[in-house]
């Protein structure tokens, strides 16, 4: 196998979207006339910057003009505005998993509170905080930076669409016929609306928005300037980042480029990239909106192992993602594995499953993107070359708010400050690598093959991934 995706086993019971599966014909009409492109970034374009051209020195150097990079950079001149900051993009800004998400901006750090509570158990309650209060600085940044964002603060509603997943929901369930009220679907049995830790955002407006003011504040950005190679560091001179046209010496430097193979050999195995995939309908009829309710406009995750989530845009469409994971031996990214007729199918599938009173509407478009998931589904942090280079990676598909947080931590130790942030056990512990191949891909083979396997047999853990509980390693997303 070159990649791994999860199909149903003919032994296994069938899912809910399983047992409701539209008719194939009607799932291809539906699908037929979508575009294979990223509905944010044709939505909102951005503007460009160009490639690093001469050599120049830089108190700060960040790499990556993704979220992680755009808040460093940002919250690095309002900290200290003379600041000399350039950003280093090797594409241009956002084109990545920044402008490609479901733009759910969360207040969780941990991914999650059970995440967070099997591994950091005595600092839960402080991360929990600290969480709250970052996506509560990010709305008040929203506002008073004048970030075009499109910012819903709804909630997310929570939903059960198998009867073992209702006991899960504690004790702010919902009934289905309560479910049913903010969001119609025959496969909602029970939920829970969690109103004030999630946001929602245009994703692309954001990466752009946070370029824009970065400009502002006179950090100096180039896009289609990929960095090399580091060089120096250690013996307590500048770093120095090489380009394919020019070379940048700094003081400090930021590496925010997440899923992609970084620049210090010492984290290479620290990550793997595993394919997201992801819907955009046509902008709902103001019948098809009716029929399925949706006037808060939450954002809406089931509660499967492989769990769907969705939410409506800006102007009623319904963004559509998640189920399939994939993963491709030797932790490749190939723009070729983003378009994968198979999972687009079985998403669109799912979608006609939840929502039936939408039969008609159509796909407009449809993508993928990579998402760098570490052995513990929540950013690590770390510092190299002498404490010049400070890195954060592994946000496991939930960045869009916990880069923030990263981006302060990244800058709390850069500059040696004793921070709540720094003295963090998730901060000062770093995650167990992934181990070299073959072994990573026949583990996270086994592993998703595992999890889809619960979700069809009502939840239940098998002996490999309860040993994964045991040693740290599992997660029940």
């Amino acid at each position: 196998m070159t990649d791994v995706a999860l199909t149903q086993s003919s032994a296994q019971t069938p899912t809910a979207y399983e047992r409701h599966a539209p008719d194939p014909r009607l799932v291809r009409q539906t699908l037929e006339p979508s575009e294979h492109a990223v509905f944010w970034l044709h939505d909102a374009p951005g503007a460009r910057y160009p490639a690093l051209t001469a050599s120049t020195a830089a108190d700060l150097a960040v790499v990556g003009g993704g979220y992680l990079g755009l808040w460093t950079a940002v919250l690095a001149k309002r900290r200290a505005p003379g600041t000399r900051v350039v950003l280093l993009e090797a594409e241009t800004i956002g084109w990545a998993a920044s402008g490609r998400n479901g733009g759910f901006c969360e207040a969780s750090i941990t991914h999650g509170e059970e995440n967070g509570r099997s591994r950091w158990p005595g600092e839960y309650a402080a991360l929990e905080r600290l969480g709250r209060a970052n996506l509560d600085e990010f709305g008040r940044d929203v506002a008073e930076l004048g970030l075009d964002c499109q910012w819903e603060r709804t909630g997310t509603l929570s939903v059960a669409v198998e009867e073992h997943q209702t006991g899960w929901l504690g004790d702010a369930r919902m009934d289905a016929g309560a479910v049913r009220e903010q969001i119609d679907s025959p496969l909602f049995l029970a939920g829970a609306w969690n109103r004030d830790d999630t946001a929602l955002v245009h994703p692309a407006r954001l990466a752009h928005e946070l370029a824009r003011v970065a400009g502002e504040l006179g950090v100096e950005i180039h896009e289609h300037s990929p960095v090399l190679g580091l060089d120096g560091g250690r013996a307590g001179g500048p770093v120095s980042l090489r380009t394919p046209r020019a070379t940048v010496r700094a003081q400090r430097v930021a590496l925010a480029s997440n899923v992609f193979p970084s620049l210090l050999r010492r984290t290479r195995l620290m990550t793997v990239p595993v394919y997201d995939y992801v819907l955009m309908t046509e902008p709902l009829t103001a019948g098809q909106k009716s029929a399925i309710g949706w006037e808060n406009r939450q954002g809406l995750a089931d509660l499967a192992n492989q769990f769907h989530y969705s939410r409506l845009t800006a102007d009623n469409r319904i963004l559509y993602g998640g189920y399939d994971a994939v993963y491709h031996r030797g932790g490749r990214l190939d723009a070729g594995y983003e378009d994968r007729p198979a999972t687009f199918e079985r998403l669109t599938s799912h979608l006609l499953a939840t929502f039936p009173q939408l039969e008609g509407v159509r796909i407009s478009h449809r993508w993928a993107g990579a998402i760098d998931t570490c052995t513990r589904f929540a950013p690590f942090y770390g510092l190299a070359r002498g404490g010049r280079v400070a890195y954060s990676a592994g946000f496991t598909g939930l960045g869009v708010g916990a880069t923030r947080f990263a981006a302060q931590v990244l800058l709390d130790r850069l500059e040696g400050a004793d921070t709540e942030r720094t003295r963090l056990g998730m901060v000062r512990r770093q995650p167990v690598p992934f181990p070299p191949e073959p072994l990573a891909g026949i583990g996270i083979d086994l592993t998703r093959w595992s999890l889809d396997r619960a979700d069809h047999q009502a939840g239940r853990r098998n002996l490999f991934l309860r040993a994964l509980d045991a040693a740290g390693l599992g997660f029940d997303s």
